[in-house]
């Protein structure tokens, strides 16, 4: 059978994680366990998560492989695995077999290669590909039909994130690694340019080779002559990160068809390294299943009483005991994750550990009325009608003595919105967990149970199916719709007797109260409003980019002498490596040319029609990727787009914004701010965007106690400037453009710990000049100095770090053995305070402008968007500029009075019909 969805898990990056996210455990003979441990409970979660039908876990084999024969010192310099670790390897693909999942590995070849193999053969087959992973260097594969997903981070990494991390998309990201080198893997690149500048310098000429050929033309002289100096050490450089797509494979794809669990084997496993709690899990499903049918099981059968409720005196009796006790855990089951598209099914509650119910609302005819009991006209279910339901529930849910508990209730408010009903006062368990231990775990329902109830929730395709055959939740039968939706809110409620407590322990309690509690109706009201999209602009830019795509396509044909598809790989191959003669083809194991960038990019400089194959590539997948795509986002009924936020997507207490992503917007390139343009205000209206200035730099100097800083930020001096004159000893009226850059990278680098060699690279400096610099720093500004040393060290006897607002940032690698996870919790630590600490403040900001925006004189404002240190808001033209100056001042009093901030908050404010115009 072929494959139809491929999940490749990498195994080797998992490992390390595994090692140093657990304390040190050893089985009764002494062997070290804990990486197994913790890579067993990675895996498990992933195959048991994924619809994929194809699976297998990847290794590398050895740590040399054929890169070392092009460059003998690549990974030279990294240390040697922990002893702790070194007996676990073999475990750890025991423990893959156990699972019985395909344990993949070959000799010298990474695992990465591998990787690149088995995705490029599986979409050449016509199937999506899901590379399990967050490692930069498997980025460059990402294109249509392969994506990347970080199940630590929760988050898919597509084009978007690629040119987020590089600056360019998939199809560059070798060419950047290529100059920026890797210090990490011994990878030398060109001296002096980071990624930054290798992205840029890309973007301009294309690719390497044209760059290499072209580095005359550079006009900074020592870019320039480094470029000239290390060409070929930029090839090699490319040499050793491109991926080898090509690999003689030992194990065919179709072999990683995926197969059924052998529990007896599995225990066998657990048992012999001591894994209780997993053994314990196994034993008892296979016990489970003997005595009954898996879906008649709740999480705790000996306790659980869940109930449906399809009569309104049964609902009444609910909302009655809600009102005795003064607190209830509420849950919405509705079609869709995205609340502008998502239609109410049923509400399940429950007001005691192990007593919930279930009311349905929605449900529809099966085809299969037995399961449902006694049945409407029509074969429908039982189930009292919505609006009658809500009219018994809204008192309730808006009661202000009954407190309303749910699991990323913000869901639920909006949902709840839409049928008219406020929900307050509010508790949410994700968040309570999210402030009690932030960065230590995952913070959704299923790790939470696992974690602080030994339970494991029962997964929506076990109610709703899978992949295509997967319906929505009012096509789900009651009978499992019971269990699995009383179940969320039993567990809910079980969640906050664990967490709420915890919270109040460790003292958090005034930071989820006053930040991040009652920003949940703030930004349930926001994803509500959405933002107006002009679909014509963005219809207009497809055109456009439709335009250059069919001229690049003619020209194409035209060099070819032919017509073909260009977007067939197959067709390409043959008319490039075939018919024209071009040198460098590569075939695959079908015969097939391949047509991959790596394949073509090497040509691009010598032949014209590669180039523009390339051109053609680049402008159609920006068609796809944003004008196209948002197009589709586009609310049908108001015309607008609705983002989700994601609170607990970053530790530092950031915000995230998901379906559509509109913090990840590109603003750089002149297609990415035209792209903002089609983001619009109604007729009479205008976008207003209010944005802290140098906000993170502005929290440097208070919290550092930089008193030259705080300074030149209370005589409003250009702050890059003022350390540039400090550090390279220029008089701010002979400050030149490069003197300043070069202060500017100085003040964002080193904050975060960057090294003299990153500096170096980033400024086009050698190191030890580089190094030069970083010490005059540190003497002009000794604060800095000690303020990176002392919160390493607070972050090393406590694992955590702290917000000047009482956030704390848990870095459970702050002490790690291995010296980079160590050092890049030490960065993490000196970071996650100023970012967590802005996050904080512009969270604060926008609890308190809704009270504002009530005011009678601005009447139309409304709060729209945030892009992590810029608000943007729609206004009627005439109260814009009121509406500014009232918001700036909130913005800019965010943290008073409880921290007053020794140097002042600047936000800077603009209007315009666009979002491109008000920026």
């Amino acid at each position: 059978m072929a494959a139809k969805h491929l999940y490749l898990i990498d195994g080797s990056g998992f490992i390390f994680r595994a090692f140093f996210a657990l304390p040190p455990m050893n089985r009764a003979d002494g062997t070290p366990t804990n990486a197994v441990f913790g890579f067993s409970q990675m895996v498990l979660k992933l195959i048991e998560e994924t619809d994929a039908d194809h699976v297998a876990v990847i290794f590398d084999a050895a740590r040399e492989n054929f890169r070392n024969e092009i460059y003998p010192d690549y990974k030279g310099h990294r240390p040697d695995a922990p002893e702790e670790l070194i007996p676990q390897f073999a475990l750890i693909r025991e423990a893959t077999e156990a699972f019985n999942c395909p344990s993949i590995e070959m000799e010298g070849y990474e695992a990465d290669d591998l990787i690149a193999t088995y995705a490029r053969l599986a979409v050449e087959e016509g199937a999506e590909v899901t590379i399990v992973s967050s490692d930069k260097d498997l980025m460059q594969l990402v294109r249509p039909g392969v994506t990347m997903w970080d199940p630590m981070k929760n988050r898919t990494i597509g084009p978007d994130e690629v040119v987020e991390k590089f600056g360019v998309g998939p199809e560059k990201v070798v060419d950047v690694q290529a100059l920026a080198g890797d210090s990490t893997d011994n990878v030398p690149g060109v001296p002096g340019i980071g990624v930054k500048t290798a992205a840029q310098l890309i973007e301009q000429f294309g690719d390497l080779e044209t760059l290499l050929a072209k580095a005359e033309e550079i006009k900074q002289p020592k870019r320039r002559q480094s470029l000239i100096d290390y060409a070929e050490q930029a090839r090699i450089s490319q040499q050793l990160v491109r991926l080898k797509n090509d690999v003689d494979l030992q194990v065919p794809l179709q072999d990683l068809k995926r197969r059924e669990l052998d529990r007896d084997r599995l225990i066998a496993f657990l048992k012999e390294n001591e894994f209780k709690r997993l053994t314990a899990r196994f034993e008892s499903e296979m016990a489970d299943e003997a005595e009954a049918p898996a879906e008649e099981t709740a999480p705790d059968p000996k306790d659980a009483d869940y109930v449906l409720v399809q009569d309104k005196k049964a609902l009444q009796d609910w909302v009655e005991a809600a009102k005795k006790a003064g607190f209830i855990a509420v849950d919405t089951e509705t079609t869709d994750l995205n609340t502008a598209r998502a239609e109410l099914v049923g509400v399940s509650l429950s007001t005691e550990p192990g007593r919930a119910c279930y009311i349905p609302l929605a449900h529809r005819d099966p085809g299969e009325t037995d399961l449902f009991g006694d049945s409407a006209e029509g074969g429908a279910p039982a189930q009292i009608p919505r609006d009658e339901a809500i009219a018994i529930l809204k008192p309730m849910l808006e009661d202000p003595a009954v407190l309303k508990i749910g699991q990323n209730i913000k869901y639920d408010l909006s949902i709840l919105a839409k049928h008219g009903v406020t929900v307050a006062p509010i508790d949410d368990t994700m968040l309570l967990s999210f402030v009690a231990e932030g960065g230590m775990h995952g913070h959704g329902m299923d790790a939470l149970a696992e974690l602080h109830l030994g339970l494991t929730p029962i997964k929506y395709a076990e109610v709703a199916g899978k992949g295509k055959n997967q319906v929505t939740f009012d096509h789900v039968p009651l009978d499992k719709a019971l269990t699995y939706a009383a179940e969320d809110a039993d567990i809910t409620l079980r969640l906050w007797r664990k967490l709420k407590p915890m919270v109040l322990e460790k003292r958090l309690m005034t930071l989820y109260e006053t930040i991040e509690r009652p920003l949940v109706p703030v930004l349930a009201a926001m994803e509500r409003a959405g933002i107006l999209v002009d679909p014509q602009v963005l219809r207009a830019m497809s055109e456009d980019f439709g335009k250059r795509i069919g001229d690049l396509e003619g020209e194409i044909h035209q060099l070819a002498g032919t017509d073909f598809n260009v977007g067939s790989p197959k067709q390409l191959g043959e008319v490039l490596f075939d018919q024209m003669g071009l040198k460098g083809g590569k075939k695959t194991k079908t015969g097939a040319y391949s047509t991959n960038s790596d394949v073509l990019e090497p040509l691009a400089a010598e032949h014209e029609i590669v180039q523009k194959v390339l051109d053609w590539r680049m402008l159609s997948k920006l068609r796809s990727t944003y004008t196209d795509a948002l197009v589709q986002d586009i609310d049908a009924t108001t015309g607008r787009v609705h983002t989700s936020y994601m609170m607990t997507g970053a530790q530092t207490g950031r915000l995230s914004s998901t379906d559509p992503n509109l913090q990840n917007i590109p603003i750089r390139t002149e297609e990415g701010r035209k792209i903002r343009t089609a983001f619009v205000a109604p007729k009479g209206s205008v976008l207003i965007s209010l944005d802290y200035s140098q906000i993170e730099l502005r929290l440097v100097a208070h919290m550092a106690g930089i008193e030259t800083l705080r300074d030149a930020f209370l005589d409003g001096q250009d702050i890059h400037a003022a350390t540039a004159s400090e550090v390279f000893g220029v008089p701010l009226d002979q400050m030149t453009p490069e003197v300043r850059r070069q202060a500017k990278a100085i003040n964002f680098g080193i904050v975060y710990g960057i090294s003299p060699f990153g500096l170096g690279r980033q400024i086009g400096v050698s190191t030890s000049e580089a190094k030069a610099y970083i010490d005059k720093y540190f003497e002009r500004f000794p604060g800095i100095r000690d303020y990176m040393d002392e919160t390493i060290a607070y972050c090393r006897k406590h694992g955590y770090v702290e917000t000047i607002f009482g956030r704390r940032i848990h870095l459970g690698e702050i002490n790690a053995k291995n010296p980079q996870q160590r050092g890049y919790a030490e960065r993490q630590a000196i970071n996650a305070p100023v970012q967590g600490s802005a996050a904080d403040i512009i969270k604060r900001a926008m609890i308190r402008i809704p009270p504002v925006l009530a005011h009678e004189s601005m009447k139309g404002v409304a709060m729209l968007l945030q892009v992590h240190d810029e608000l943007i808001f729609e206004a009627p033209e005439d109260r814009a500029d009121e509406a500014i100056e009232a918001i700036r001042e909130v913005m800019e009093g965010a943290s008073s009075p409880v921290v007053n901030i020794s140097v002042p908050l600047v936000v800077e404010g603009g209007k315009g019909a666009s979002w491109a115009e008000a920026h």
